[in-house]
C-alpha cells in the first residue's frame, strides 16, 4: 500500500534507538525527509539518510529551538512524531520518588511533547499535517512500579485528546499510540526494566522478561518495527479522518474495552 508520504518532512524525537529508530527507518523507507532528534546521534542512526540532531529535550527551551531550526532549514513540518521518553522502575515504592524524580519524568515524558507540539503547530496547520505521539499502556493501566511514568503518560494521553478537538478544524490530525512492553533496551537492555526489577527482587532479568511476556495474550513482546509501522500509518492520509484516537498495541495485555 502506498502511504502517499513521499516528499513530506517529519521530525522524530528520541530517534536514536528502540521505537524511535524504527519509526525513523520506516519513514525513510516511505520516502520521507526525516530530521531525527536525540541526545546522541551515534549508533545505527548514522547508517540512515537522515538529518540527525543531538539535543536534550528535557530542557525547557530545547524543543522550541529544535522545531524552529527544522522549519528554517526544511521550510516546514508535515509530520511530528513525539517519541522521546524514559521510564525508571521504582521498586522501593512511592516514598522513594523525590520531587526531582517527578519533575524529571514530567519534563521528558510529558513536557517535551507539549513544547515540541506548541512550536510545530503553526507549520503543521499551514501544511494540514499530522501529530503522532508514542504514549504507553500505563496511561490507562497505572502501575505503582512506574508510578511517575504512569501519571506522566496519562497526562500526555489527555493532552493530545484535548488538542485533537482544537486543531481538527484546521486540518491537523492528532493521534497517540500506546505500546505495552516492547523488545527494546528500555525493557531488555542493561539497566532496563527487567534488570532493575530483577535486581530488586533477586530474580534473573530473563525470568522477569519471560513473566512479562506471559501476561500478554500473544505470549511475546511487541517488536519496535510493529509500533513503527502503526505510527507511520497514522501519519498518512490513508486514515485521513482518524483523529483523537489512542491505538493500543500490547499483545492483548489490556483486558478492558
Amino acid at each position: 500500500m502506498d502511504l502517499r508520504l513521499r516528499g513530506k518532512t517529519a521530525l522524530v524525537t528520541g530517534a536514536s534507538r528502540g521505537i524511535g529508530l524504527a519509526v525513523t527507518s520506516a519513514l525513510v523507507d516511505e520516502g520521507v525527509q526525516v530530521v531525527a532528534a536525540s541526545r546522541s546521534t551515534d549508533g545505527e542512526l548514522k547508517s540512515l539518510p537522515v538529518d540527525a540532531v543531538a539535543v536534550d529535550l528535557s530542557t525547557a527551551d530545547a524543543p522550541g529551538r529544535l522545531v524552529n531550526d527544522v522549519v528554517a532549514r526544511t521550510g516546514g513540518i508535515d509530520i511530528l512524531v513525539n517519541n522521546v521518553g524514559f521510564v525508571r522502575p521504582r521498586p522501593a515504592g512511592f516514598l522513594s520518588v523525590t520531587d526531582d524524580d517527578w519533575l524529571n519524568t514530567l519534563n521528558l515524558d510529558l513536557m517535551s511533547a507539549v513544547r515540541a507540539t506548541r512550536a510545530a503547530l503553526p507549520s503543521l496547520i499551514e501544511r494540514a499535517g499530522a501529530i503522532v505521539t508514542v504514549c504507553s499502556v500505563n496511561a490507562t493501566l497505572p502501575d505503582p512500579l512506574v508510578i511517575d511514568y504512569s501519571a506522566a503518560k496519562a497526562a500526555c494521553l489527555n493532552f493530545f485528546k484535548s488538542l485533537s478537538k482544537e486543531v481538527g478544524a484546521h486540518g491537523v490530525r492528532v493521534n497517540t499510540v500506546s505500546p505495552g512492553p516492547v523488545a527494546t533496551d528500555l525493557w531488555l537492555g542493561k539497566g532496563g526494566v527487567a534488570e532493575t526489577v530483577g535486581g530488586a527482587s533477586g530474580a534473573d532479568p530473563g525470568e522477569v522478561a519471560a513473566n512479562a511476556a506471559k501476561s500478554m495474550v500473544t505470549g511475546r513482546f511487541t517488536k519496535p518495527e510493529e509500533v513503527a509501522d502503526l505510527v507511520v500509518f497514522l501519519a498518512s492520509d490513508r486514515v485521513g479522518n482518524l483523529t483523537g484516537a489512542n491505538i493500543i498495541i500490547d499483545g492483548g495485555l489490556t483486558e478492558s474495552l
